[in-house]
């Protein structure tokens, strides 16, 4: 499952492949100017996902009511990413939704988190809460960027594949990245380093685990350092990594053919292989 980066070195590049680069270019211009559109958009919706999202219990139906099947899916958990909320899932959360999965929840956790091993066991007593509430036994879990670090940790460190059945990583630096070295002040992007202890921890063996990942990568993602970073390489894990094209790191959430590849990764049974290989923008790694 080995990712090999494009274009890894310029200057050769621009000696034998000029027209190949300003593709590039193009391709990356345009990627730029829908991170800066749909970053004024997100804090347009910052505000209204500061407050966490009220949860309630099904309401329970009338002694005289036919009883009808339980959902077969289990709830879907949006998880967010580095100093952001549950606003950057409006889009995607609307596509489940319109797809029949009506079971979905997001969770914010502190902008002032420091550990991701701290932030993974608050993530696990949310699940234990909802698999109660909801009376379902598992969960699937879509984690972008360091949210998806979260909850790998809590899948393969803390036991939470008996839980997540399906772990979809947006953007999520599985390897570490090495961008923006001024940000090493704050702890928790210093466990997102190549080498950390964090990650680390999620190089040791996993034998036996039960959950399935799909982890969406895109060859314009600012954010990794190197680009193949953002894919699953462990042995232990059943795992896929499905490269998006032309589109950035804060894209990923918000992308109509990452929505799609998103429902088709959480219908997609754990032994099969994801059905979006071919559509357009995604290609199966």
């Amino acid at each position: 499952m080995k990712v090999t980066r494009v274009l890894p070195f310029l200057p050769l590049c621009q000696r034998l492949f000029p027209s190949r680069l300003a593709g590039l270019s193009i391709a990356l211009l345009k990627a730029t100017a829908l991170e800066v559109a749909i970053l004024a958009g997100h804090l347009l919706l910052y505000p209204s996902g500061i407050a966490q999202e009220r949860r309630t219990r099904p309401l329970p139906l009338p002694p005289d009511t036919t009883s009808l099947p339980t959902e077969a899916t289990p709830p879907v958990v949006l998880l967010h990413g580095f100093i952001d909320n549950r606003s950057v899932f409006v889009l995607l959360r609307r596509s489940l939704a319109q797809h029949g999965r009506h079971q979905v929840e997001s969770l914010n956790y502190s902008p002032m988190t420091c550990d991701i091993r701290t932030a993974a066991e608050l993530l696990g007593r949310h699940i234990e809460e909802i698999c109660e509430r909801t009376g379902q036994p598992e969960v699937d879990i879509v984690g972008h960027s360091l949210g998806g670090l979260i909850a790998r940790y809590y899948v393969q460190r803390l036991g939470g594949d008996v839980r997540v059945r399906t772990l979809v990583t947006l953007g999520t630096p599985h390897g570490g990245t090495r961008v923006v070295p001024v940000m090493d002040a704050h702890p928790i992007v210093r466990q997102m380093r190549p080498g950390s202890a964090v990650i680390e921890e999620l190089s040791e063996p996993a034998p036996n685990c039960r959950t399935r990942f799909v982890s969406f990568w895109s060859d314009l993602d600012q954010l990794m350092d190197p680009l193949e970073t953002a894919c699953i390489t462990h042995p232990d894990l059943l795992a896929e990594n499905v490269r998006v094209s032309g589109i950035g790191h804060l894209a990923l959430p918000v992308h109509p053919a990452v929505a799609t590849g998103i429902r088709q990764a959480l219908e997609t049974e754990d032994s099969g292989p994801l059905a979006a290989t071919g559509a357009d923008g995604l290609t199966v790694a």
